[in-house]
């Protein structure tokens, strides 16, 4: 990644998703990716995060939410995915997965034309399940079987840890090695398609996702390669969507840890929070936590901290007549409130030195800028706003939501 590249900021992308069946028609100037594995492994999500949007259904349960093949697409993303049947944990759902992708596949070679050409495969693997057994590389091979060679590329969902990553990857070549059938593996790539909290203070950002995208359209035919757009707009764009993932769960983390008995303008537990938000955010942007980076997320922190900027938004809260509030639910958006704008100024700030046109060194730079953000929250309106919501003020991603929504239309 080259983080000097001069890059302009990216416009939503809309996402298109039809369901496959014989004859459906695709443009032949994009490369179709196959993506299989278990139910529950990820692959909606991995999808959503990829597409840049909410699209491919996601749940929780023993059973999975794709039930048909469906083709997904992004104007900005020169290759399609194709989200199979999740294999089910038993006898009756492995069949029904590899006869659906079969059934397809069939369907494919027998319509022919480059159009319908599988140019890839992602086998998505569960990163948290430790293992990973050779009858799940068998379902693979048996579903696949008419694309022999077509490239392979391992994608280790779920892989929240840089030990569980190098366990993952020994683990997925292992399970490759002892196979008799010959597979076209090609790349083992751990993924973190969403943010997840660790604890209250650590997150696991989503991260691998441009690295994915990336080896895709490398091993995409010479073809769909020139045909490709600027791929430094789609990694900027997916860098952003991500960051704002990570500003939306610490908001939410806030709005809960803030809702304490305790004046908020006194109370430090936000700090740890909002380190491990400005650290997950520089991690999307693909920038570890060395000395430089260090002091230019310390510095964001100081203008930052919950006694200095929480004093100043209760000062105008106190100025707004009438106002009825549980002291919990105030401090719950107080502290979401600051986590929020913290987020979004860190976003801009790495942004900015991503795209090169500031470096961590500008620390004057970024600390005034976080200050005006901080002192542009006019938590007067937001409050009335937020009371004159039909929805409930009790809960902490209700909260966050609201703060995020009303914090965008204030741009």
């Amino acid at each position: 990644m080259n983080h000097n590249e001069q890059m302009q900021p990216a416009e939503p992308i809309e996402a298109d998703v039809v369901s496959v069946s014989e004859g459906t028609v695709i443009e032949p100037d994009k490369g179709n990716v196959l993506v299989i594995g278990n139910s529950g492994v990820g692959k909606s999500t991995l999808i959503n995060t990829l597409l840049g949007e909410h699209r491919a259904e996601t749940s929780w349960g023993t059973e999975g939410t794709t039930k048909e093949l469906k083709i997904y697409e992004s104007d900005d993303v020169p290759f399609r995915v194709i989200d199979t049947v999740g294999f089910e944990p038993t006898l009756l759902g492995e069949h029904r997965a590899i006869g659906a992708v079969k059934k397809w596949s069939k369907e494919t070679l027998k319509a022919g034309g480059r159009e319908r050409q599988i140019n890839m495969i992602w086998f998505c693997v569960d990163g948290t399940s430790r293992k990973l057994f050779p009858k799940t590389i068998q379902n693979l091979t048996r579903a696949t079987s008419m694309w022999k060679s077509v490239p392979i590329v391992v994608v280790i969902t779920k892989s929240y840890s840089t030990p569980d990553r190098e366990e993952n990857i020994r683990m997925v070549n292992q399970a490759f090695a002892g196979q008799k059938r010959s597979c076209n593996l090609q790349a083992v790539i751990p993924v973190v398609a969403e943010t997840y909290m660790l604890n209250e203070s650590a997150y696991a950002p989503p991260e691998g996702i441009t690295e994915l995208i990336d080896k895709t359209v490398a091993l995409m035919p010479e073809g769909i390669q020139a045909a490709a757009h600027d791929m430094s707009q789609v990694r900027l764009s997916r860098c952003r969507i991500m960051a704002h993932g990570v500003v939306g769960t610490a908001t939410a983390a806030a709005a809960t840890v803030g809702a304490v008995p305790i004046p908020i303008a006194d109370a430090m537990l936000l700090a740890p929070l909002e380190a491990g938000e400005l650290n997950a955010i520089a991690m999307v942007y693909g920038y570890r936590k060395d000395e430089r980076s260090k002091v230019f997320q310390e510095s964001i922190i100081k203008v930052g901290t919950i006694s200095a900027a929480a004093k100043a938004i209760i000062s105008a809260i106190k100025a707004i007549p009438g106002l009825n509030i549980a002291a919990s639910t105030l401090n719950a958006v107080i502290a979401g409130t600051i986590a929020a704008a913290i987020g979004e100024a860190t976003i801009y700030a790495y942004e900015q030195v991503y795209l090169g046109k500031k470096s961590f060194e500008d620390i004057e730079w970024v600390q005034q800028m976080v200050s005006e953000k901080l002192a542009g929250l006019n938590v007067g309106e937001l409050i009335p706003q937020l009371l004159g919501s039909t929805e409930s003020l009790t809960d902490a991603k209700t909260i966050a939501k609201l703060i995020l929504k009303l914090l965008k239309n204030k741009k």
